[in-house]
């Protein structure tokens, strides 16, 4: 057996956060290798040994000092989702939050609606067709630069229980694909269109000239710790370019399954009133649990504009 390769930390230079698997995937894939557990500025209580921690002793509705942002950026990079509780927040204080990360996102079916447009309201009722989010999918990859991130603070749950969201960590939904499958995405595009979820699954009217679509790598490369990342998802990939249509619906069917029926990649967050979870698009997907019929959920959303996703070939 070959010797296993040595780990390269990032260099000194660098002002990304680190990540412990940053130079590659390691030869057991899935490993979580040396978790960061340990932040000066609060404490971290992961959800699963690769995705997801409860965020302790930070108190969000009050600005964050320089040494609270670079520990939240790092614990973020190490985490990809961040749940905080016991917190009580305006929409001015939900808003600082995202905007520690970026410019805020206003959302494709915001333009018929009044109100605050960096706000997306979460709602769930008896009364309601539908409850968003209800698959896995990544927030609104139909956009040319989707969101980098999304905080959803919930202030109202369900009286009988549940309303949980499930994540998938899709680092790791790339490094369980066998090397071939790996190669052989590595050098496909997907389309992502926005008519698919909110005309075809919301039943909403498009705006003039129609919801977004837009083409992205299907594998991609995290700018900030350098890993690959499965990048379609159900929600909003209709096809791969360059294949046949039946090639393209069979390989994409197939990745869509990996993601919703390989337990190792989840974790759940349960909520509870006053709780705000921040993940990471560009690296997870999520799905919003409607199992509390007809009892209701709400909750507020803000999400962070970043950048172009980028393929392996940059």
């Amino acid at each position: 057996m070959a010797p296993e390769e040595e780990a390269h930390p990032a260099s000194e230079n660098d002002e990304a956060p680190t990540h412990p698997r940053r130079s590659g995937a390691p030869e057991r894939p899935g490993w979580a290798g040396e978790q960061t557990t340990s932040y000066a500025s609060f404490s971290i209580e992961p959800l699963t040994p690769h995705l997801g921690a409860e965020v302790g002793d930070l108190d969000l509705s009050v600005p964050l000092d320089d040494a609270q942002l670079a520990d939240l950026r790092q614990a973020f990079a190490d985490w990809s989702v961040l749940v905080f509780r016991d917190q009580v927040l305006d929409r001015e204080a939900h808003k600082r939050f995202g905007r520690y990360f970026g410019d805020l996102h206003s959302h494709p079916m915001n333009y018929a609606r009044t109100g605050d447009a960096d706000i997306l309201i979460v709602k769930t009722t008896a009364d309601s067709a539908y409850t968003a989010g209800d698959g896995w999918h990544t927030d609104v990859t139909c956009d040319e630069v989707p969101p980098l991130a999304s905080a959803l603070y919930i202030t109202e749950t369900p009286e009988c229980g549940g309303g949980d969201t499930l994540y998938a960590d899709m680092y790791l939904a790339y490094e369980l694909l066998s090397p071939a499958m790996q190669h052989f995405l590595e050098g496909l595009t997907a389309v992502h269109d926005g008519a698919k979820p909110y005309v075809g699954a919301y039943k909403s009217t498009p705006p003039e000239g129609g919801y977004p679509c837009n083409e992205h790598p299907v594998v991609t490369v995290h700018p900030e710790t350098g890993r690959k990342v499965l990048y379609v998802n159900s929600a909003f990939t209709t096809r791969i370019r360059g294949l046949r249509k039946w090639e393209s619906e069979a390989l994409l069917g197939s990745l869509y399954d990996h993601i919703a029926t390989t337990p190792r990649l989840h974790a759940r967050v349960e909520w509870r009133p006053n709780t705000l979870t921040l993940w990471d698009n560009r690296c997870t997907q999520h799905h919003a649990v409607w199992d509390y019929y007809p009892h209701s959920r709400y909750g507020e959303r803000v999400s962070v504009v970043g950048d172009a996703p980028r393929g392996v070939a940059g």
